[in-house]
């Protein structure tokens, strides 16, 4: 009778533990924005100051996508993205202790410890779950994209409905990041098998790869658009005759039903020998999607809007599934997958950045949608480059 696998080593296991890990990657920071009146009263922030707190994850994202690779090979992913999440428990607890230093020091340890799982889920997924790719990258992005949206739409109550403040609000998530630390503590009995790999190898060289750029491309338009609209598309509404909740609501059910896209992209995509013709189709939704907005008629806009949030939950996981397709090796795959996320979060701060220096100049809210047809054109460009059933 074969002898039973240890729990660590069961594919039902390591799949709750990637849920766990991935409920934890966004809520330190989506949690951030709706406190952001209360941490700059109570701080004394200036304005700046207090926005730059939701820029500063990005940049933190963009700059240490660059290293987790090496951190992967170095402890072995499954290691690695332990120490990612007690980076992220750390900071969660750290940045509530006292004053504006250690609010930036907290979270930008957050940002590092979720860069690090981030970039290392992926070639942990396609070296342990080859065959199951599409549905646990699925499952980790909608999960992931679930609870930013959880995190968005409590954390105002919870400081002020139950009296806990931001810094109650904030390290309440704690109790969720300590249950995805104890979840995946059996997998760090995995011991990576990059020891033993052929001393022959040829090494690649991600960044001399044209196909490594497209993907990074692919992924940093989508990046930039989506941070793009969801900076600026409440502003540009509220100019249309909406109110701050209507605007808001409209955001929040685009990125409800991105959760559909973000759930079925990479399903589909994996069925099929190249992702060129799913990729036209989204760039297609995101070209009628954004260019309703020149009809100022509000049925019209929510249409439109639903369409690109479709498009925009596609997206992402789409990149995720991509990075894992495109690549032969796990090692490949790690290092591409640094490349993409600093390319595509370093492009997600630029875009609010650009359009704000836009608007600033020729006070025309219809410069955001010429913007986001410009991004549809060049995720349709990249995209189909990008889809074409050739590895790294």
């Amino acid at each position: 009778m074969p002898a039973e696998k240890p729990l660590y080593q069961t594919s039902w296991f390591l799949f709750l533990g990637i849920l766990f890990v991935s409920f934890n990657l966004r809520p330190s920071i989506t949690a951030i924005g709706p406190l952001i009146p209360f941490i700059r009263e109570d701080l004394q922030l200036s304005n700046g100051w207090a926005g730059f707190l939701t820029t500063f994850p990005l940049l933190t994202f963009a700059t240490f996508s660059l290293f987790s690779a090496r951190i992967g090979k170095a402890m072995g992913n499954s290691q690695a993205i332990m120490l990612g999440m007690v980076l992220i428990l750390i900071g969660t607890v750290v940045r509530v202790l006292g004053g504006s230093f250690v609010l930036f020091l907290g979270t930008g340890l957050t940002g590092i410890g979720i860069v690090i799982c981030n970039v290392l889920l992926i070639p942990l997924i396609k070296n342990r779950m080859p065959s199951k790719i599409g549905i646990v990258t699925a499952s980790y992005t909608t999960g992931m994209t679930f609870l930013a949206a959880v995190a968005s739409g409590i954390s105002a109550p919870l400081a002020i409905d139950l009296n806990m403040g931001w810094r109650g609000s904030l390290l309440s998530w704690a109790g969720l990041l300590i249950i995805g630390i104890l979840v995946w503590l059996p997998q760090m009995r995995f011991k990576s098998a990059s020891g033993n790999t052929n001393l022959n190898e040829v090494k690649v060289n991600v960044w001399s790869s044209r196909l490594a750029w497209n993907v990074s491309m692919f992924m940093g338009v989508q990046s930039l658009l989506f941070f793009t609209l969801i900076a600026w598309l409440p502003d540009m509404l509220i100019s249309r005759g909406f109110s701050a909740v209507e605007a808001g609501v409209v955001v929040s059910l685009m990125q409800i039903i991105g959760l559909i896209g973000s759930f079925l992209a990479p399903i589909i995509a994996v069925k099929f020998k190249d992702q060129v013709g799913l990729i036209k189709i989204l760039g297609i939704m995101y070209l009628l999607g954004f260019s309703s907005l020149f009809i100022h008629v509000i049925w019209v806009n929510y249409i439109g809007l639903a369409v690109v949030g479709l498009g925009l939950g596609s997206s992402v996981s789409l990149a995720y599934t991509l990075i894992g397709l495109r690549t032969k090796l796990e090692k490949t795959t790690a290092s591409l997958s640094g490349m993409v996320q600093s390319t595509g979060y370093y492009l997600a701060a630029l875009g609010p950045l650009l359009f704000g220096v836009a608007f600033d100049i020729f006070q025309n809210w219809d410069f955001l949608i010429y913007l986001t047809l410009l991004c549809s054109g060049m995720f349709i460009f990249f995209g189909v480059k990008a889809g074409k059933s050739v590895q790294i």
